[in-house]
């Protein structure tokens, strides 16, 4: 994805986040964990052409102190952390299903 001032935006997420971020056109770096994710903030930064980092929030906690303030500092690339999906496990995967349904048609659905 790129900002109108010309610079890209990049992700940096676990990999059952990427699917998302790249069906919505925005490029991801697949980091599992927090080494991965540090290696990819490394190169990101040292590109002049990104301007904005999403990074999962997780991620983002996890990195060392001093390299959080390190980005904090850093004009350009701007590093955000986003939140991690949560998923509730207790409901069931009919509620989850009509619950979809719901949103996708403005009414409640029963089944049989």
């Amino acid at each position: 994805m790129e900002l109108t001032s010309g610079h890209l935006v990049r992700v940096v997420c676990k990999p059952a986040q990427a699917a998302g971020f790249e069906l919505a056109g925005v490029e991801c770096v697949v980091a599992a964990d927090v080494p991965r994710a540090i290696d990819a903030l490394k190169r990101l930064s040292a590109d002049r052409k990104v301007g904005i980092v999403l990074l999962d929030a997780q991620l983002h906690a996890a990195l060392p102190t001093e390299l959080r303030r390190r980005l904090d500092r850093a004009a350009q690339p701007m590093v955000t952390p986003f939140p991690s999906p949560t998923w509730n496990e207790s409901a069931s995967a009919e509620e989850y299903v009509l619950e979809i349904l719901r949103q996708a048609i403005g009414y409640r659905v029963r089944p049989r």
